[in-house]
């Protein structure tokens, strides 16, 4: 893996090279499970010909972090802006059971649950919405929550800014790009390799033998299928006459899907590749600041020039809502992964990272069944039973650790080396550390609660979840208005079955003979629907 970030100038002033729209079209083009393993971050095995394309005529940005290290919390993250510690979303993963997990991957006395997130948070996209966009994700939420229809105009493998009725409506498209996925591992293990395994930089925490370096090259090469995949959307937005009217955003949603890397909160789990490309800014520009996933749904807002909510956490670093102070820190979060739980907390300036320990007496290692996949994770377990690993590979299987954790990634791109007991850098521990108290202060984590526990709280101490109350429909000649008493919920409508849910947020026009469906949910709760008939 490249540990090159820091040879980039720092460039963070840039400007707006022409005037951009009030609602200007933004797609954000995601992918699962990489770290930075591009050309213009210093990638030199996987070649990435179209991201490094996108870099030249956008924006680099060297220092952005995931909030977590694996995808449901950090996605969680994304569509609210807010910390999924602060609103019941840490644990990975909430709903099941899944296609990916049986029932027997959670623990004991596990129940699945949607996240009741606090009620005056939405799903970000909802206010795009309202604001007149048409908006899209194909396909993958996982936010730890149901998500109510009025986030999405369409939510499939087929949604597609294409598919609006309107071609001068703005809209906001989310595609993910699923090649890179720790599964791609191993279920695309037949695939032609595209890089040479003899090429392949192995981390120093693998044994460095044919297993990892043709495991590795199978993720590189699946880097490469996805960087083809951005430049087919790419071109599509070319083919539409939209790529010089479009804001981009290019990112990962955590660090890669290998073993040691994934699921943790070091740098390397949390440090994504992060490119904006906008005809509003000036092209080919590197920018070192701080940026948090919390970030990027008040960031959006702020491009689409929709007030950003007070309760959102993070703060946007782009548009007119750009925030004044700059990230000093970004925080990162893990708890429990699938069945097994552990609870560490993250402080990253950008050079060193703090990690606390909240359960010291577990070991780093957690028997994750379904991370065994990786031909590389039976391998080295094969190899600690024999001996055969070396002080920094057995590392990982520690019995226990710390309660405190400092590195150095400049000087230790591994983040081998823990400082966290050396003299030298008793003021850097000591100010991250305050940093941390700050956060978990400023934004309270739920995980000082057990996770069951937290849902009987949200469920009254009932088997399930509440129901949010049924719609109530008032009429005024041909005016219908929508009202709901669960405090939270996002109410949708619609006049036929076949037709998309519409945001509420205004009274509604019927004739006599219209039907009109209403649907309500606050997150975390049951939906709602009734139908009426004028």
């Amino acid at each position: 893996m490249k540990k090159l970030l820091y040879l980039f100038p720092i460039l963070i002033i840039f400007s707006f090279s022409e005037k951009q729209p009030k609602h200007p079209n933004i797609l954000w083009i995601t992918c699962e499970d990489m770290s930075p393993h591009l050309g213009f971050y210093g990638e030199k095995v996987a070649k990435t010909p179209n991201l490094d394309q996108l870099a030249k005529e956008g924006v680099k940005y060297t220092n952005a972090f995931s909030t977590a290290g694996v995808c449901a919390p950090s996605r969680a993250a994304l569509i609210t802006g807010c910390y999924q510690t602060s609103i019941g979303a840490m644990h990975m993963r909430t709903l099941s059971p899944t296609p990916v997990l049986a029932k027997n991957d959670y623990p004991p006395g596990y129940k699945s649950y949607s996240a009741v997130i606090p009620e005056n948070i939405k799903c970000f996209p909802e206010y795009l919405r309202k604001a007149g966009y048409y908006t899209t994700n194909n396909e993958k939420q996982d936010y730890q929550f149901e998500a109510p229809v009025t986030v999405w105009d369409e939510n499939s493998r087929k949604a597609h800014w294409r598919n609006r009725k309107d071609k001068n409506q703005p809209f906001f498209s989310v595609f993910n790009l699923m090649v890179t996925h720790e599964s791609m591992v191993w279920a695309r293990n037949k695939e032609p390799l595209l890089v040479d395994p003899k090429e392949v930089e192995v981390p120093p925490y693998y044994p460095d033998d044919s297993v990892t370096r043709v495991t590795m090259a199978r993720f590189l090469s699946n880097v490469m299928v996805m960087d083809q995949q951005v430049g087919a959307l790419i071109q599509q937005l070319k083919d539409d006459g939209l790529y010089d009217n479009t804001i981009i955003f290019f990112y990962s949603d955590h660090g890669d899907g290998m073993p040691y890397v994934k699921r943790e909160v070091l740098d390397r789990g949390l440090r994504v590749p992060l490119i904006i490309k906008s005809p509003f800014m000036n092209a080919n520009i590197t920018d070192s600041q701080l940026l948090s996933f919390v970030d990027f749904a008040p960031t959006v807002l702020s491009l689409a020039n929709i007030p950003i909510p007070k309760s959102i956490q993070g703060q946007a670093f782009l548009g007119d809502q750009k925030s004044k102070i700059k990230r000093k820190y970004v925080y990162g979060a893990r708890d429990r992964m699938d069945s097994e739980y552990d609870r560490v907390r993250a402080v990253n300036d950008g050079q060193y990272t703090y990690l606390r320990n909240y359960m010291p007496e577990k070991p780093y290692y957690q028997n994750i069944r379904y991370r065994l996949n990786n031909p590389i994770m039976p391998h080295l377990l094969a190899m600690k039973e024999a001996g055969k690993l070396n002080e920094k590979q057995i590392h990982w299987f520690k019995l226990s650790k710390p309660i405190e954790e400092l590195y150095d990634y400049k000087n230790d791109p591994d983040e081998m080396n823990n400082l966290a007991e050396n003299p030298k850098y008793a003021s850097k521990l000591k100010e991250l550390r305050t940093a941390h108290l700050a956060w978990m202060k400023l934004y309270k984590d739920l995980a000082d609660t057990p996770e069951m526990d937290m849902v009987n709280g949200w469920w009254n101490g009932k088997e399930t979840a509440p129901q949010t109350a049924q719609p109530q429909i008032k009429t005024s000649g041909n005016t219908v208005s929508i009202s709901c008493d669960t405090k939270g919920a996002s109410i949708g409508y619609k006049k036929s079955i076949k037709d998309t849910w519409t945001v509420y947020d205004k009274p509604v026009t019927m004739q006599k003979g219209d039907s009109l469906y209403v649907t309500a949910q606050r997150i975390g709760y049951f939906k709602n629907e009734i139908k009426m008939t004028f």
